[in-house]
């Protein structure tokens, strides 16, 4: 049976949820076998307050531009829908699940279980300690290309955040995993082994202008320790 999950990541008024802050963006990426299957995920919502100068200036999204888009609660079913009830990987997975949480409680929906929660920072922090952990750090990282990441943008960073989770995870070999024609476990990698080239084993002789060469330079060493255990 496929492992499926969702990747995702918010933009926000501000910090807090619970101060009033509220969520402007939702990316998702959905994974079968931690391998990305194209389908996404991706709204805009109507704070329904301000826009902070300092919030804009990290995500480009203004209180006009968001205007006209719907409220959370008028469009939260095909956010579900899509979710189902996957595990949702984020990074400071904490953060996300405050806002995405607090405003399903604030439209009367249930929360998701942080028992679906995986967080790719905490991931990151045990794998790699003292490093850096920020996204872009982890991009460079494992090769990822950010150079279209101007601004953070919720599904823009889902997507790298889905190559990243895979590095973290394994690398990009764990999705090599193909049923044989035994019938084994899509979860085992079926490796393909290349024909085994025998050569014949090549046969070293020394010419005689070689061992000539070698006569006269053993010569023309004095008083060589050889000639002294062969005299004793």
């Amino acid at each position: 049976m496929a492992m499926r999950e969702i990747v995702f990541d918010t933009e926000t008024t501000g910090l807090s949820f619970s101060g009033g802050d509220r969520m402007v963006e939702i990316g998702c990426v959905e994974m079968l076998n931690r391998v990305e299957t194209g389908r996404t995920f991706h709204a805009y919502y109507h704070p329904e307050r301000d826009m902070p100068v300092e919030a804009f200036n990290v995500h480009g999204l203004s209180q006009a531009f968001l205007s006209d888009k719907p409220r959370f609660g008028d469009a939260v079913e095909e956010l579900l829908e899509f979710v189902g009830d996957s595990p949702m990987i984020a990074h400071n997975a904490g953060f996300d699940f405050s806002f995405l949480n607090g405003e399903l409680t604030k439209c009367g929906r249930p929360i998701v279980h942080m028992q679906r929660m995986v967080d790719t920072l905490q991931i990151a922090r045990s794998r790699h300690p003292g490093a850096k952990h920020s996204l872009d750090a982890l991009c460079s990282r494992f090769g990822i290309d950010r150079s279209h990441r101007v601004l953070h943008g919720a599904l823009l960073d889902a997507q790298l955040l889905a190559q990243v989770y895979v590095e973290l995870m394994g690398g990009r070999q764990i999705g090599l995993g193909l049923l044989s024609n035994t019938g084994s476990s899509a979860s085992t990698p079926v490796v393909a082994q290349a024909p085994r080239v025998v050569r014949p084993p090549r046969v070293f002789v020394a010419s005689e202008g070689d061992l000539a060469a070698h006569a006269a330079f053993m010569k023309g060493i004095k008083d060589p320790i050889w000639g002294a255990v062969a005299s004793g």
